[in-house]
């Protein structure tokens, strides 16, 4: 541990012991599939019966009219957050027609092709098919099967409470925590998390192999058949994470490395700006259709995939560097992570503790600016975790060294312990973040507790990926359907139903719907 870290987390204690870290707030965002019974991607659209996915603000797609999105309120509480997630779960399922089932994994369900992946569908307002046209662009720039992926996001703010504590910990007053200030320690997190986020790939990475049809009609590089019409490799930890999952060869001339706020939003907003010829090949409008929203290396900030975003909530048409810029960061986006297959809910207490820890000693421990070279390390070494994190010959690259992933993880763990010792004074009669870290000292001793080893044992006992991903999703049915939905979470989701569907006729029905003047207007500059 740091002198440096070591002074922080000292200067903490008190804070901690009166509840300082049991008001961070966190939010999980959890994307799964709608499948048939014997697990094919749904052609069915969205349920009426679970609201417009356009307005509903805890259930909606993403890419797919069949690709789920269930979101959860801002909370404190990791049990109540959870709670929520999982009655979105029963909600959908008690809704589902056709004997639909929840997809279970990361990597999808047996697909047909390019074409067997709907597109979601959000209506006909401005807002509705600005969404649909970005989606048709991504088809026309990457393809669709791409886009099935699914995963978790987890988004986390600190309290307001802690920021002062750490300026005057800095030698600064603690009027100097402003908006701007916040925002580079926020920054100096993503940039530590980028550093070491190979730990959480490895940790619950989920997505070691992948149903042959994915890459049907691509090439599968070096993939080996693992079980029947199953791909991947057998000490792969995270195939979502790989270059076959949302990784764009176009976006690497960003060079994006979260140095500043400024460098950030400037760089996104001249990518929403630079044409690209490719796209330009593709075209905007052809005759009545829209092909993509723009020709430009992005379509809008979203389309640029990263492992952790800074993030702030938006106002009605605005956009996301527009709210950086005018308030600064207000919270994180942990993008980088599997759903684990075999949770009904892709994720747990134990994990959301371990999340916790990790982010604040991200946030504490000193965070240089990252180099080119250092960026260019980063992926390397995520790029060896994703593909051979289990193979014990593993090893990454630190400070111009070769080290053994395992002894790598064990140091990284042993930072940490102190970490999770501070936020264990908050619960003098237990010690859950200590009890998360010793869960994860496990994985590292034997990487066959991880869920990618997992899920390759199961895929290959079932005799397949798609097997074994049916085998999970009809147990987790059975399982989240004896348990009914809170009563008083019902009936709100069964209110958000109707309302959100009253709000999207009602976007439908109001004021001038030209979308070629919507389109110039959001890509406008913003009003100083």
């Amino acid at each position: 541990m740091t002198d440096h870290l070591n002074q922080q987390l000292k200067s903490l204690e008190d804070a901690t012991r009166q509840g300082l870290f049991q008001s961070i707030r966190r939010g999980l965002e959890k994307e799964t599939l709608r499948t048939t019974p014997l697990g094919e991607i749904s052609q069915r659209p969205h349920p009426k019966a679970l609201g417009s996915t356009l307005t509903h603000p805890h259930i909606t797609t993403d890419y797919s009219e069949a690709l789920l999105e269930f979101i959860t309120p801002v909370c404190n509480s990791r049990e109540a957050t959870l709670d929520f997630l999982l009655d979105l779960h029963r909600f959908t399922l008690m809704r589902l027609e056709e004997q639909e089932l929840l997809w279970p994994a990361s990597m999808p369900c047996h697909l047909q092709g390019n074409a067997s992946v709907p597109i979601a569908h959000y209506g006909s307002s401005p807002v509705g098919r600005m969404k649909e046209v970005y989606r048709h662009g991504l088809d026309w720039r990457y393809g669709r099967i791409m886009q099935t992926i699914a995963g978790l996001h987890y988004n986390v703010s600190f309290p307001d409470e802690l920021w002062p504590l750490l300026a005057e910990q800095q030698g600064l007053g603690a009027e100097t925590a402003d908006d701007a200030w916040r925002s580079e320690q926020y920054f100096g997190l993503i940039r530590n998390f980028r550093r070491h986020s190979w730990l959480l790939i490895y940790l619950f990475g989920a997505s070691p192999v992948l149903d042959d049809s994915f890459v049907a009609a691509r090439q599968p590089g070096n993939l080996v058949p693992l079980a029947d019409q199953t791909l991947g490799y057998p000490y792969a930890t995270s195939l979502r994470m790989s270059d076959l999952g949302y990784q764009n060869k176009v976006q690497s001339s960003l060079k994006i490395c979260f140095n500043s706020l400024e460098n950030y939003v400037a760089t996104l907003q001249q990518a929403i700006r630079t044409p690209h010829p490719d796209y330009e090949k593709i075209g905007v409008r052809v005759g009545d259709e829209y092909r993509q929203l723009n020709t430009h290396l992005l379509q809008i900030e979203n389309e640029y995939y990263s492992d952790i975003r800074p993030k702030r909530v938006t106002r009605s048409g605005q956009k996301p560097t527009e709210a950086l810029q005018e308030k600064g960061v207000e919270y994180i986006e942990v993008r980088c992570l599997d759903i684990n297959p075999f949770l009904p809910g892709g994720v747990d207490l134990v994990q959301m503790y371990f999340l916790d820890a990790f982010l604040l000693f991200c946030l504490l421990e000193p965070s240089p600016p990252l180099s080119e070279a250092e960026c260019a390390q980063i992926e390397a070494n995520l790029a060896r975790v994703v593909h051979h994190g289990r193979d014990p010959a593993c090893q990454l690259t630190q400070a111009g060294a070769e080290v053994s992933l395992s002894a790598a993880a064990a140091a990284l763990l042993d930072r940490l312990t102190p970490v999770c010792e501070l936020l264990d004074l908050a619960t003098p009669l237990a010690t859950p973040f200590s009890a998360a870290l010793d869960q994860q000292r496990a994985k590292v001793d034997n990487p066959e507790l991880t869920p990618s080893a997992r899920l390759l044992a199961l895929t290959q006992e079932c005799g397949g990926h798609l097997a074994a991903g049916l085998e999970l999703a009809r147990a987790q049915r059975e399982m989240l359907l004896t348990l009914s939905v809170d009563s008083g979470r019902e009936q709100l989701f069964e209110g958000l139903t109707r309302s959100s569907l009253d709000e999207q006729q009602r976007l439908e029905t109001e004021g001038d719907q030209d979308f070629a003047a919507y389109l110039q207007a959001y890509f406008a500059p913003a009003s100083v």
